[in-house]
């Protein structure tokens, strides 16, 4: 059988198109030659016979075997790339298999997700893209109050409370457009609790609302509550750090941990928080313990204490309640309302003290017409009882009394009376009317009414003036030849303060003339006449008020005025019956200009004394804070901290600083002076050893020998010892001693000190051959600012010497100077040993 060569595809057209191909070249005519088909067969597994009997026995061209051969390789080519597309389809087919398998199972765990989002414990909202319509999953409990409907619950204003609605919307915003996560607990209206987590998963935006119950639900309402509790305790924190009293929170121990910023202002701190740290306390130690006695947690401590703040006693209402964890408290002044207390207290007591000694019956009733006050002429005036007048009767129930009691006028219609003697309570000016009492009395009753309601009701007796007029009349007439011929000036003035008489010696005196001092002449116009010879108005309105006083018992005063004219008058005012007052005037000029001359001299003596004390108290120690300063910046300007100074600078600088310290110690000497002067100075006792003290003094000269190109020789024995003293004064004695000398010496020369002991004294001498000091001023050489400054190399205040003497006068001891022009000085000092203990200085 002759094999047949089919060539097959298992594309859609391939073998159909290479078939017809092959056979278009066969029927041209067109054969292989045996090389060809021997390959051919190679290829397709055919024996070269085949090609031989298929084509035949004609020749081919060139041309012809190269297109068969083409044709040949396309359709090898072709049969490879089937083989290959079948394995690619087998391929294919396998993975769609998988493909349709993982499918499957997704949409199954998807089904299980979706079932687990159902739970009725929880909704889920995503968003994905920020136009689209967000798609919801699953649902919350009926009972939260959140809408089952879609879109009802996005609407989070109408089912939760509006702080965690506001917080929610701007949490989702920032969601969606900014990626931001978020966790965050919110209440519904009907104050249940919710979970909502906030996240974003594959450009996608997810909120998930938990319903939360048992623990989770407790533990997110005490985290709302915590947070509604931080923001209680920050708007608190804020509301008292403006207030202006004085806040402040304790522990258990009493230890400060928060105060705020008037606490901090009250202690005189910068920051509260450095108030706290430092433990700066606005009440003092006793204050305190008795907070920490009487407090309990429900009685808290309310009292008015007094402190100090910033200088001055402050009186604060303390509120102190105890806490959990400790206590707090707040401090409000009353120091201005304690004040106004106190001097309110003080005016009513006065004045009730004064109107209770009045002679002159007073009583006040209030708003209500109740009786608040009265004096003891008052009760027996009237003769009432002490129980009923304590009682606070009303003054209607007093005038009813009193009329039946028969003590005041008849009237023909009482209520009409009674009516018009109230209508002072609704008036605004005073009332005074006069009283004829069944006894005989005459009264004047003054009724006022006050401003804030109630009145004062006020009555005088008369009876007795219209006596006293009388017998005061006669008296006057008698009195008046005899007072005219007194060599003292006499004027006797009545109640009303006007004269009654005055002899020719009083209008002598006064410089004024017979119809200026006429009987009936007020003291006004006394006082004006008597202008010219005396120009303070002040001391005729004393007489004024001492003449007119309305006091039962007017005590007698003496005094002395000097008139411009240059005369003494010692003045007499001598209270007479009938309420006259007798002025007298006595010529003492003489003895007074002697006696006034050593009384100012003593004054002046005094106030001097008095004004360099003050001045050497306060301005010392105003000098010495600021110097202080002064040496201390430039000492650090002295360190390369600061920088490098340049020659001229640090020249400078070293003067400012030579001459601080100079003006320091000199101040320390003004202030030394000043405490021996006000008697405070206290000597410190201790065992000295001398020859360390000496040494220690050696050691504190060598600048100043040096500077000045001294030498200081000290002799001393072997042994010599030890001596009570306080260290620090006996050092600064031979300090000022030695540098006293210095100063005086000349360059090359050589100061000797020498010390030696006498017992138990220490006795010491140093020695100059300076200038000398001048006769005439030995004796002045220890005072104050005095000193010889021409002389010397340095110019001081002269007070090196004065110190001295102050030292040693207060150890007992003795100090001597001798010197001549030119044969210089020698100090000596005698300093007994004294006992351990305080000694206070005498003011000199």
């Amino acid at each position: 059988m002759t094999p047949v060569l089919r060539l097959t595809h298992h594309g859609a057209n391939g073998g159909r198109v290479i078939g017809q191909k092959a056979m278009r070249w066969l029927r041209c005519g067109t054969m292989l030659r045996g090389s060809a088909l021997g390959i051919t067969g190679g290829v397709f597994g055919t024996e070269p016979v085949f090609a031989h009997s298929l084509i035949g026995t004609d020749t081919f061209s060139s041309a012809e075997m190269i297109g068969f051969s083409l044709v040949i390789g396309a359709i090898s080519a072709t049969l490879l790339s089937t083989l290959w597309l079948v394995r690619q389809r087998n391929t294919v087919w396998a993975e769609s298999q998988e493909a349709r398998t993982a499918l499957s199972e997704a949409n199954q765990r998807i089904s299980r997700y979706q079932a687990l989002i159902a739970d009725k414990n929880r909704r889920i909202v995503i968003w994905d893209g920020e136009a689209e319509k967000p798609e919801q999953l699953g649902h919350l409990p009926v009972e939260t109050g959140a809408p089952q409907q879609e879109a009802d619950f996005l609407a989070f204003g109408r089912w939760l409370k509006p702080a965690s609605a506001a917080d929610l919307d701007q949490a989702i915003e920032k969601l969606r457009f900014n990626a931001q996560s978020f966790d965050l607990i919110v209440e519904t209206h009907r104050d249940e609790v919710l979970e909502v987590q906030g996240r974003v998963s594959g450009g996608r935006a997810f909120a998930r609302f938990v319903a939360l119950n048992n623990l989770r639900a407790e533990l997110a309402e005490l985290k709302i509550e915590k947070a509604r509790l931080t923001s209680t305790i920050e708007s608190f924190e804020g509301l008292l750090e403006s207030v202006e009293q004085p806040v402040w929170q304790r522990d258990n121990n009493g230890k400060l941990i928060w105060v705020n910023q008037a606490y901090s202002d009250a202690v005189e701190t910068l920051t509260p928080d450095q108030a706290v740290l430092e433990g700066r306390e606005i009440l003092n130690t006793i204050t305190r313990e008795k907070i920490r006695a009487t407090m309990t947690p429900v009685s808290p401590f309310i009292d008015t204490v007094s402190t100090v703040v910033h200088g001055n006693r402050t009186f604060f209402d303390v509120v102190d309640t105890k806490t959990p964890n400790g206590s707090c408290g707040m401090a409000i002044n009353v120091s201005r309302e304690e004040a106004l207390r106190e001097e309110l207290n003080r005016t009513l007591k006065s004045h009730a003290e004064t109107l209770d000694h009045l002679a002159t019956p007073v009583a006040i009733f209030d708003g209500e017409r109740k009786l608040q006050f009265y004096n003891q002429a008052f009760q027996q005036l009237w003769d009432l009882d002490l129980a009923f007048l304590e009682s606070r009767p009303d003054h209607s129930e007093l005038l009813d009394r009193l009329r039946s009691a028969g003590k005041l006028p008849e009237q023909l219609s009482w209520k009409a009376w009674k009516e018009n003697t109230l209508s002072v309570y609704r008036s605004i000016d005073t009332q005074t009317v006069l009283w004829h009492l069944p006894n005989g009395q005459t009264l004047r009753v003054i009724a006022s009414a006050h401003p804030q309601g109630g009145a004062t009701w006020v009555f005088e007796n008369l009876t007795e003036q219209v006596d006293l007029e009388t017998r005061y009349n006669t008296l006057v007439q008698v009195q008046g030849e005899t007072i005219d011929h007194l060599s003292e000036g006499v004027a006797v003035f009545g109640p009303d303060g006007r004269i009654r008489l005055s002899n020719p010696a009083f209008r002598a005196l006064w410089g004024i003339t017979e119809a200026e001092a006429a009987p009936g002449t007020h003291i006004r116009g006394i006082e004006t006449a008597c202008l010219p010879s005396y120009d303070k108005p002040d001391g005729w309105r004393a007489f004024g008020k001492m003449i007119t006083s309305f006091e039962d018992e007017r005590p007698s005063s003496q005094g002395t005025i000097e008139l411009l004219s240059g005369l003494v008058l010692d003045y007499g005012v001598t209270p007479l019956p009938n309420a006259q007052t007798m002025l007298t005037f006595v010529n003492i000029t003489d003895s007074v200009r002697a006696e006034r001359a050593l009384l100012e001299k003593n004054e002046a003596l005094r106030k001097a004394d008095e004004l360099k004390n003050d001045f050497v108290q306060h301005v010392s120690y105003e000098l010495r804070s600021p110097l202080t300063n002064i040496i201390g910046f430039t000492d650090l300007l002295k360190t390369s901290a600061i920088g490098p100074l340049n020659e001229r600078q640090a020249e400078y600088v070293d003067h400012i600083s030579t001459s601080s310290s100079v003006l320091l110690t000199i101040v320390n000497d003004i202030l030394d002076l000043a405490t021996v002067d006000a008697g405070i100075m206290r000597l410190n006792y201790s065992e000295i050893d001398l020859t360390d003290l000496l040494d220690d003094v050696s050691m504190q000269m060598t600048d100043r020998l040096q500077e000045g190109g001294v030498t200081l020789e000290i002799m001393v024995p072997p042994q010599l010892g030890e001596i009570v003293a306080d260290q620090q004064r006996l050092k600064q004695i031979l300090i000022k001693i030695v540098t006293n000398a210095v100063n005086f010496s000349r360059e090359g020369e050589t100061v000797v000190l020498k010390c030696w002991r006498e017992g138990a004294d220490f006795v010491f001498s140093v020695t100059d051959t300076g200038c000398g000091i001048p006769e005439d001023m030995l004796p002045s050489v220890f005072k104050r600012f005095s000193s010889n400054a021409k002389s010397g190399k340095r110019s001081g205040a002269g007070l090196g010497l004065s110190i001295v003497e102050s030292f040693v006068s207060l150890h007992n001891g003795s100090v001597s100077i001798n010197s001549a022009p030119n044969q210089g000085t020698t100090v000596v000092c005698r300093i007994p040993s004294g006992t351990i203990s305080h000694t206070v200085a005498a003011a000199e």
